[in-house]
């Protein structure tokens, strides 16, 4: 039918700790990446868009909000960690976002092929 269209919906992007080995066993080359991602912004955009072409698809993972707290200071994160996992989901060029209470453990997971971090690979 032309026109059609499945629809978009960037909850699917979401993955549970749990489901991270089935998610995973369908991709070849897995770029995964983590941080806050508090107050979403070009830089971050570009980082993940560069870290995505390294693989066939992109795993980002959300540092908790009491990591975010920790590591940016009171009065962060801003914006929730649901909220901040499903802003990054709405990108094109993230195919999975995982939020983690324990971002040190999600780094064990998933099993990528390229490990990104944007102070490493700028």
């Amino acid at each position: 039918m032309a026109g059609h269209n499945d629809g978009v919906n960037f909850r699917d992007k979401i993955i549970a700790g749990d489901r991270l080995p089935e998610w995973r066993a369908s991709r070849r080359k897995l770029v995964v990446t983590n941080g806050c991602f508090d107050l979403l912004h070009c830089g971050h955009v570009t980082y993940l868009e560069e870290a995505r072409n390294h693989g066939d698809a992109l795993l980002v993972g959300v540092n908790g909000d009491e990591s975010a707290r920790q590591l940016k200071g009171p009065g962060r994160p801003v914006n929730t960690e649901t909220d901040r996992a499903a802003v990054l989901a709405a990108l094109a060029s993230v195919d999975g976002v995982c939020p983690s209470k324990r971002p040190r453990a999600f780094w064990q997971q998933p099993n990528p092929t390229f490990m990104s971090k944007a102070a490493i690979t700028r």
